[in-house]
C-alpha cells in the first residue's frame, strides 16, 4: 500500500524551489547591457580585442561608444530590443527564429498571426513577451543569389535600415541584431557583415541614429566573430579625443592661412 507523506514532512529539496528563487536563476542567466562593453572598451583592452585597420572606411568618431559585439545567446539580453531574422510569415521557423519564438512563449505566435507577414527587407514589432528583452523587431532577410547579388545587397541593407528606423518609432534605444540572412539563406558571412556595419555607421551618423544608444551585432561561432573582429575597425576606427581635437584645429589653420592674402589684399586697396 502507497504510504501518504505526513503534511509535517519537509518537502524534498526537488519540490522546494519557491517561484521567487526560479525567478532569481532566471535574472542571473539574463545578460544586461552594462555587461556587454562597447566597440571603444574593447580597443583599450591589452592585447586588444578588436586590431586597428590598416585602411579605415570611417573617420573616428563617437559613434564607437555606442556600438558592441557580443558572442552569446540574443534571447538572454536584458535590453530594449533584439532582432529576429524571421521569414515573411512571421510564424516561426528555424534557428534564431525558432528559438526566440520558443524563448518568447506562445502569446509572441498569437500577436505575429496579426501581422500579415512581413516583405523582404522590411520590419516589423511585437511585445518580448517571456524574453527578458522589452520588444522584438521581426526582419525578413534576403535569401542569397550570386545573380541577383546587388539587389540581395540592398535589400539585406534595409533590414537593418528598417529595423533601426522601427526602433526609433518606438522608443527603442538599444538593438541587438542577429547576423542576418547567413544562415539557411546562404548570405556571404563577410558581405553581410560589411552591410550591417556600414548601414549602423550611417543611421548613427545621422540626426534620427542620435535616439539610438547602442547597437549590439550578436554572433554564435567563432567564425563569425572574428568576421565581425576584423571588420569593426573599418568602420568603428577608434576615437582619440585629442587625435579629433588636433584635426579640428588644423583645418581651422588651413582656413585662416587661405582667408589671409584675401585679407591682405582688402587692406591694401584701402
Amino acid at each position: 500500500m502507497a504510504t501518504v507523506p505526513d503534511s509535517s514532512t519537509p518537502p524534498s529539496p526537488r519540490h522546494s524551489t519557491s517561484s521567487s528563487q526560479i525567478d532569481e536563476v532566471e535574472e542571473k542567466n539574463m545578460i544586461s547591457l552594462g555587461s556587454i562593453k562597447t566597440i571603444a572598451e574593447l580597443y583599450k583592452i591589452t592585447p586588444s580585442v578588436i586590431r586597428r585597420a590598416e585602411v579605415a572606411r570611417y573617420k573616428p568618431s563617437r559613434a564607437v561608444e555606442r556600438v558592441s559585439l557580443f558572442q552569446g545567446d540574443i534571447t538572454k539580453l536584458k535590453i530594449d530590443a533584439i532582432v529576429n531574422a524571421a521569414n515573411r510569415s512571421l510564424l516561426g521557423g528555424g534557428g534564431v527564429d525558432g528559438a526566440i519564438h520558443n524563448a518568447a512563449g506562445p502569446k509572441l505566435l498569437d500577436e505575429c498571426r496579426t501581422l500579415n507577414g512581413c516583405e523582404t527587407g522590411k520590419s516589423k514589432i511585437t511585445k518580448g513577451y517571456d524574453l527578458p528583452a522589452r520588444h522584438i523587431i521581426h526582419t525578413v532577410g534576403p535569401i542569397y543569389s550570386e545573380k541577383d547579388k546587388d539587389e540581395k545587397a540592398e535589400q539585406l541593407a534595409s533590414c537593418y535600415e528598417t529595423c533601426l528606423e522601427v526602433a526609433i518609432e518606438n522608443e527603442v534605444r538599444h538593438v541587438a541584431f542577429c547576423s542576418i540572412s547567413t544562415g539557411i539563406y546562404s548570405y556571404p558571412i563577410v558581405a553581410a557583415t560589411r552591410i550591417a556595419l556600414e548601414t549602423a555607421r550611417d543611421v548613427l551618423d545621422s540626426e534620427k541614429g542620435s535616439k539610438i544608444e547602442r547597437i549590439i551585432f550578436v554572433v554564435w561561432s567563432d567564425k563569425d566573430k572574428n568576421v565581425y573582429q576584423t571588420l569593426i575597425p573599418e568602420y568603428f576606427p577608434p576615437y582619440e579625443e585629442q587625435e579629433v581635437q588636433e584635426e579640428a584645429e588644423s583645418v581651422v589653420v588651413e582656413t585662416s592661412t587661405q582667408a589671409a592674402p584675401a585679407e591682405k589684399e582688402a587692406g591694401d586697396k584701402e
